[in-house]
């Protein structure tokens, strides 16, 4: 048994450092996403509903510029993305000459 030990020993050291630098930060992401949904939970309703809403929007507005949307909600962003100016609109907007000298 205690030369199963060493070599797995030596495994673990043959890990590069990155992985366990990884490893630690999603663990770390884990416990403050427990954290911060506990203290979520206690707040207001209404409050949390208006949070949600606008952190939704901010992410559908940087779809809609970006076109970097998710696969399945291509079709979505396709009917609503002429309304909204994005990145490809306003960089062929800026190229092109005023109208008037």
């Amino acid at each position: 048994m205690p030369l199963l030990a060493v070599t797995a020993l030596e495994r673990l050291h043959k890990i590069p450092p990155q992985f366990w630098l990884k490893a630690a930060m999603a663990v770390a992401v884990v416990v403050a996403a427990v954290f911060v949904l506990r203290k979520l939970a206690r707040l207001n309703k209404v409050v949390l509903g208006v949070g949600v809403f606008v952190v939704l929007v901010i992410i559908g507005f940087s779809w809609i510029y970006n076109r970097n949307e998710p696969r399945f909600l291509t079709p979505l962003m396709n009917k609503i993305a002429p309304f909204f100016p994005s990145k490809n609109t306003f960089a062929k907007k800026q190229a092109t000459p005023a109208d008037n000298p």
